[in-house]
Order: structure tokens, then C-alpha cells, then sequence
């Protein structure tokens, strides 16, 4: 995978965590001297971030080489990189880009379990991942997911359509009966999606030309029932089933058993970091 953080972004990284010098080094006097830094893999983990760690250290003046690409399965004790150059270069460099990789690499990590554990089901459903990022870390966010093998549900409102409640509240009774056949008239190369929350709005919805339906907080024992009727009434063909609202490692595969063929989720952002061991020292 290449970089999704432009080199501007990554300066800003380097200038929040080394505002006005890196003093500790600065007074100690041995910015100059040459030095050399390791990362590995203290655990287990799909690896994220590492494209842009590496380029954070050139940013800071330091030289890298890198050993696997975003998305590689690492076993623990794996070595990620290798760095050299002046001491300050790789003390600049070093706390934001071990964080990077231990944070991007906890939501890839997470997301590769989710998707293990729903393709242990059924391998054609598709685990995909929400936008409810930390504001200002959707593109790294993004990137962790797919690395873990997941999907993106949409990163933005511009490019899907997807009908809540809250659109709906502002239609008139006449304009809600025809609004998704209206929606596929208007944007005929998209997807009509509408999210409901009882079997009652989903069978409203099919009716009315949803192509798929969002399943916002129904249980697994719901999406079993309500695939079951729409089997009977053969509209199963014809409609997408996605889950979302608390699709966790826990249930997940709960969720495939019972019909879903999409399961929509924003659990691998709630991802523990991994854990980057580094090795920063002079130059032997």
C-alpha cells in the first residue's frame, strides 16, 4: 500500500509532537552523533501504517528501510524497519511514528478478526467498516481497515445513498410512498440503501424499491426472521440484508448465520493499539 497521508500531513504530525526543537537531545548535545533505530512486532498483529512511519523518518532526516507493507500478517518479534541517521533526525521521528503503526495496526488488526470470523461462515459476505471515525483520522482509519481486510460502508456523504429516518422526517406522507423509486430515477448507478429498525419498516421498504436494507440494532434472531420472510414472499434475490448497530468479534458470526450478507461496523476503530518495540542507540 502506498501512503494516504500526504507529506503536508505528516509534517504537521512531526511539528505537534517537536513544536520548537527537541530539547532533551538539543542540551544533552548529541544531535549530531549517528544513530541507528529498529521497530518490531512485540505481538501478533496485521501490520498498518508502516508507509507512512517510514516517511515520517525521511521527513525528520533520517534514512529507512522497511521490511513488510501494510496488511502483512506478522507474527511477534518481526522486524518492521530499520532506520539510521543523526540522533535528533530519529528522535524526532520516533514516538509519532511508533504510534502511528501501533494505532493503525490495532484497527487492522481488529478488522482481519472480524472478517476471519464472518468468512469462517459464509466467504462472500463483506465486513464493512462505518465513518464514524475520530474526527480527523478517517484516511488513516480507512487505509487500517482495508489493510485488515475489511470494506469501506461509506467515508462520506457524497458518494452513497443511504435513507435514515432523518431524511424521511422531512417528507411529506404523499413523497414517502415513491421516495426510493424516485432516489434509483435520480441516481440510477447507485444503490438505493434505507436503514429500518422494525421487520415492519423493512417489508415498507422492500415494497417500496430498497435495494438494500440497513438493520440498525436488530438482533441476530431478528435478521434470521425477517430473512425468513422475505424468502416466502421471494424478495430474498432482490434485497441486500446489512447489519449494523453493535456488530462486535462477538456476534459477528452470529449475524452471518442468520442471513446478513453485509455487516456493517465500527468496532475495529475501538481497537486496542498493538504493540511496536523500538530500538533507538548509536550507530554501530
Amino acid at each position: 500500500m502506498i501512503c494516504c497521508l500526504s507529506d503536508a500531513a505528516l509534517a504537521t504530525l512531526l511539528a505537534e509532537d517537536v513544536p520548537h526543537g527537541d530539547l532533551t537531545t538539543e542540551a544533552l548535545g548529541i544531535g549530531a552523533r549517528p544513530g541507528a533505530m529498529t521497530f518490531s512486532a512485540r505481538g501478533a498483529m496485521t501490520l498498518c501504517g508502516i508507509e507512512e512511519a517510514a516517511r515520517l523518518i525521511t521527513l525528520a532526516g533520517g534514512m529507512v528501510e522497511v521490511f513488510h507493507a501494510s496488511g502483512a500478517a506478522l507474527a511477534a518479534g518481526t522486524v518492521l524497519l530499520q532506520a539510521e541517521g543523526r540522533a535528533d533526525a530519529l528522535h524526532r521521528a520516533w514516538k509519532v511514528s511508533q504510534t502511528l503503526i501501533e494505532l493503525a495496526s490495532g484497527i487492522a488488526t481488529r478488522a482481519r478478526a472480524l472478517v476471519d470470523a464472518a468468512h469462517a461462515i459464509d466467504p462472500t459476505c463483506v465486513v464493512a467498516t462505518t465513518r464514524k471515525t475520530f474526527p480527523g483520522t478517517r484516511a488513516l482509519a480507512a487505509k487500517a481497515a482495508k489493510a485488515g481486510g475489511a470494506s469501506l460502508h461509506r467515508l462520506g456523504l457524497s458518494e452513497t445513498i443511504l435513507v435514515f429516518a432523518e431524511h424521511r422526517a422531512f417528507l411529506s406522507p404523499e413523497e414517502r410512498m415513491a421516495h426510493l423509486r424516485d432516489l434509483k430515477a435520480r441516481c440510477p448507478e447507485r444503490r438505493i440503501v434505507t436503514e429500518v429498525t422494525t421487520e415492519e419498516e423493512a417489508l415498507a421498504a422492500v415494497i417500496g424499491g430498497a435495494e438494500v436494507l440497513q438493520l440498525e440494532r436488530f438482533s441476530p434472531a431478528q435478521v434470521e426472521a425477517l430473512s425468513a420472510l422475505l424468502r416466502t414472499r421471494r424478495a430474498d434475490d432482490a434485497v441486500t440484508l446489512a447489519v449494523a448497530g453493535g456488530v462486535t468479534l462477538a456476534n459477528i458470526a452470529d449475524y452471518v448465520r442468520a442471513g446478513a450478507r453485509v455487516l456493517v461496523t465500527s468496532a475495529p476503530y475501538l481497537a486496542p493499539p498493538c504493540d511496536v518495540k523500538v530500538v533507538l542507540g548509536p550507530e554501530t
